[in-house]
């Protein structure tokens, strides 16, 4: 049984190689504590909007998808960079991509070694329940994946080199509540369309390394 720290390593007949770090989180949240993400690792604070890392003019090919999913599975945004093959339409691509990180999610707090009693799989978790993943990497894509307490849902997809991206996906959050969040015209639960949002995602994402 692999233990907290452990990496899994999943093969196809392809020899595409998808590799899984589990970490342990709390599943209580103090309402008089600051904000708190759940990436699979030890809970981290949020932070004021920082200032975006140095780019180097090579990295803006980095990017592939952004998708953000509302806590009720609406994808409320799918932005696309680099993506030169569609096989599904964008109604499937998002059902198949909510239902993934769901088995996922469910998957890994069913192998948690440190928890003793554990759920039937595929029951939902609440949001910071149990253990959680933040990426798996293919050889061909890397996913990154952020959940906040409110529920909102952010998977980014990039070059399978790229480094740890949860610093990216809090800075990509914190884009979200200051331009999408805070806006008086915005409806929540409704698509995306803020172009003060998109326009400062497009420069960040340019950044990835």
């Amino acid at each position: 049984m692999p233990g907290p720290n452990s990496t899994i390593f999943f093969s196809s007949s392809r020899s595409t190689k998808l590799t899984l770090k589990l970490r342990p989180v709390s599943s209580k949240l103090d309402p008089t504590q600051p904000m708190q993400f759940f990436t699979g690792s030890a809970i981290t604070e949020a932070s004021p909007l920082p200032a975006a890392p140095p780019g180097t003019g090579a990295a803006g090919n980095n990017a592939n998808m952004l998708y953000v999913f509302n806590r009720a599975g609406v994808c409320l945004l799918n932005r696309e960079w680099l993506r030169p093959l569609r096989t599904l339409d964008p109604n499937q691509d998002h059902k198949l991509m909510f239902g993934l990180l769901f088995s996922l999610r469910s998957f890994t707090a069913k192998v948690d070694p440190t928890v003793a009693e554990k759920g039937n799989l595929g029951v939902p978790l609440l949001t910071g329940q149990g253990c959680s993943f933040y990426s798996f990497t293919t050889n061909t894509y890397k996913l990154s994946f952020m959940e906040s307490p409110s529920g909102i849902k952010l998977i980014l997809i990039t070059h399978p080199r790229t480094g740890d991206q949860r610093e990216s996906l809090k800075y990509i959050y914190n884009l979200y509540v200051e331009y999408v969040v805070k806006n008086p015209l915005y409806v929540p639960g409704s698509p995306i369309q803020c172009d003060l949002f998109t326009k400062n995602l497009d420069q960040y994402v340019k950044t990835l390394i």
